[in-house]
């Protein structure tokens, strides 16, 4: 999720998120290597000790307490990850880099393992330069046909994000996807520990479809897709299923269910031999397609993403 921050003078593309083009000088000074691996050296590494106050609090905890990094209802997320989402090292390394003394939170060197920092309020500074991160952006799409969901393509196919490109100056990413033939819901946020949340599979988020086949869907396949069918790669199975249009269409159904495997809702139909004539993702989570045309987008609002954590 190193897309999330971005800071003077460096860069994150390594792949273990560690910085490289930090200078030798610099190094020493922090007494930390950039091969990630601790520096001991005569002096003090980074500020002195005596010369601010440790920023800490009493109701912080340490490592061998509560160790999730989950974003907290205050907004707060442990400065160990923001360091490391940052692309300043890994989260182990950032212990390191926290006891040595050389990062500074609003002003105040940091020692003490467990602080939880606000990343939209607090400063914090590594090497006397501040690490910066953008405001989060939330973009619903109501994606059309015959765009994939990539932000790049070798064979210059459109893409989704030519459809939210003037949405923010921020950089944003699709939450999951959509495969190309597969129209509806499609979210784009820079917010790395939401976009984490809605596609782990432990949390189960929601995503209803629409679908239309070539045929009659009969009342028995729809049992087993709740029962579960053995697919190529795997079990799976439906949370609810009905008839579209309040059960007068049958060759169309209403399908939930919340699993992010690739084509999931696709291959369920395809493995009792109907082929898919449309597939139409009407709700994501907590969030619908009510009022937003299909190729528009829209920005959500305070109360959609706060309910958007909560899950």
């Amino acid at each position: 999720m190193n897309y999330l921050y971005t800071m003077k003078k460096r860069t994150t593309n390594n792949p273990k998120g560690r910085n490289k083009n930090v200078s030798e000088d610099r190094s020493k000074r922090s007494g930390f290597k950039t091969s990630g691996s601790y520096y001991k050296s005569s002096g003090k590494p980074g500020a002195k000790r005596g010369e601010s106050k440790p920023f800490s609090s009493e109701k912080s905890k340490t490592r061998s307490g509560n160790t999730a990094a989950k974003r907290s209802m205050d907004g707060k997320i442990r400065l160990n990850r923001f360091l490391a989402q940052a692309g300043i090292c890994s989260r182990r390394e950032a212990d390191t880099l926290i006891e040595t003394g050389v990062i500074e939170v609003n002003n105040k060197i940091v020692t003490q393992l467990g602080i939880r920092i606000d990343p939209q309020q607090d400063v914090v500074h590594y090497g006397g330069e501040k690490i910066r991160v953008e405001k989060y952006q939330y973009v619903l799409l109501n994606k059309p046909k015959d765009f994939i969901t990539t932000s790049k393509d070798p064979q210059n196919r459109k893409t989704v994000l030519e459809l939210v490109s003037n949405a923010c100056i921020e950089r944003i990413y699709p939450v999951g996807r959509l495969d190309r033939n597969t129209l509806g819901l499609l979210l784009f946020t820079n917010d790395g520990m939401l976009a984490e949340k809605l596609t782990h599979p432990r949390n189960e988020i929601g995503k209803t479809y629409q679908i239309e086949v070539d045929q009659t869907i009969q009342s028995g396949h729809m049992k087993m897709m709740l029962e579960g069918v053995e697919l190529e790669d795997g079990f799976a199975k439906v949370d609810d299923i009905e008839y579209a249009d309040n059960g007068t269409n049958k060759s169309g159904a209403v399908i939930t269910l919340h699993s992010g495997r690739n084509r999931i809702v696709r291959r369920i139909f395809e493995h009792f031999d109907y082929k898919v004539k449309k597939l139409d993702r009407i709700r994501f989570a907590t969030l619908d397609k009510k009022g937003l045309p299909r190729g528009q987008w829209r920005h959500l609002t305070t109360e959609e993403v706060g309910f958007l954590k909560t899950l």
